[in-house]
């Protein structure tokens, strides 16, 4: 069957069509995504006003005309840290659905830990052991550890890059200040969830999901997105840390520049890179392996799961 996940994330509002069908792997018929920055047109009050509302509303309909002519049967819409945490929600929600018919479902922070954790599992296997996955999105970090396909422990931190990025980090470059001040924040909020992880011992396998990691371990040599999803691709704790003061010197438009780096996320990479550091430090990760599936094959795998088998 064709299937569609509609997401709308913090970032990006992205439609992903698959063929899948249950116990094979889905296989990607389409992408359609749309830069939106939702987390960015939150209003001092932390709603999402008038304009991002008819924003959100004609991205949703365009996808949906998407799927639509690419034979979608089954759509899974859901929304994530930027409308889960806006203060008008329920107005953004009834009119997205009043306007475009999509009904979207509000993940729950920890629920996307799980959902990514089980696209993660997926993906690499029962051999790899205990997994510890981190993903930094536009508007939240999730980390979540296990060894089955249910995660032990699932948490979610308000740490997206672009979140950090407009209430931290407003000059560009930044003031070392600025810096300095987010990284210290950064390192209070992971280190209070550190525990609650350590309990279940040392992982046998740490990955990471999401466009920020992807970037990062691109700067840090790994392998072009063109050479395919099976090229593995790692990210070494030292030479995050050494691209971090560069990172910091640059204006956005210098890090766009830079290898694997877009120019709509330059702008957000310096939160990102000071989120991963942090979390690979404090997790004491030396080395992580970035994985190609995260939290929308997560919520395919989890559909596919409750479908009839014959």
């Amino acid at each position: 069957m064709r299937l569609g996940v509609l997401d709308v994330g913090s970032n990006t509002v992205h439609l992903l069509v698959v063929d899948a069908h249950p116990g094979a792997r889905p296989l990607p018929a389409y992408s359609h995504k749309a830069d939106l920055r939702l987390a960015q047109l939150l209003d001092d009050a932390g709603a999402i006003g008038p304009e991002g509302i008819d924003l959100l509303v004609g991205t949703v309909r365009d996808a949906m005309e998407a799927a639509e002519d690419k034979g979608v049967e089954d759509l899974l819409p859901f929304a994530t840290s930027a409308v889960r945490e806006a203060s008008n929600a329920d107005q953004v929600l009834a009119r997205v659905k009043e306007e475009t018919g999509v009904d979207l479902q509000v993940l729950a922070g920890p629920e996307e830990a799980r959902l990514t954790f089980l696209a993660a599992r997926r993906w690499f296997g029962w051999s790899a052991g205990k997994l510890l996955v981190i993903d930094i999105g536009g508007g939240s970090l999730e980390i979540a550890y296990g060894i089955d396909e249910e995660p032990d422990a699932a948490v979610s931190l308000p740490l997206g890059a672009g979140r950090l990025t407009s209430s931290w980090l407003s000059q560009d470059p930044p003031d070392p200040a600025d810096v300095k001040t987010l990284r210290r924040h950064v390192r209070t909020e992971i280190a209070r969830t550190v525990g609650e992880f350590s309990r279940f011992g040392a992982p046998d396998h740490v990955v990471a999901t999401s466009k920020t990691f992807k970037q990062l371990a691109r700067l840090a040599g790994a392998a072009r997105s063109a050479e395919g999803l099976y090229v593995q691709r790692e990210l070494k704790r030292k030479s995050l840390e050494d691209w971090v003061p560069q990172l910091s010197a640059m204006t956005a438009m210098e890090r766009a520049e830079l290898p694997g780096v877009s120019e709509g996320r330059a702008g957000q990479l310096l939160a990102g890179a000071l989120v991963a550091e942090g979390a690979m430090d404090l997790f004491g990760v030396e080395t992580l392996e970035i994985c190609p599936w995260a939290l929308r094959e997560g919520v395919i795998l989890r559909r596919l799961d409750h479908l009839p088998t014959s």
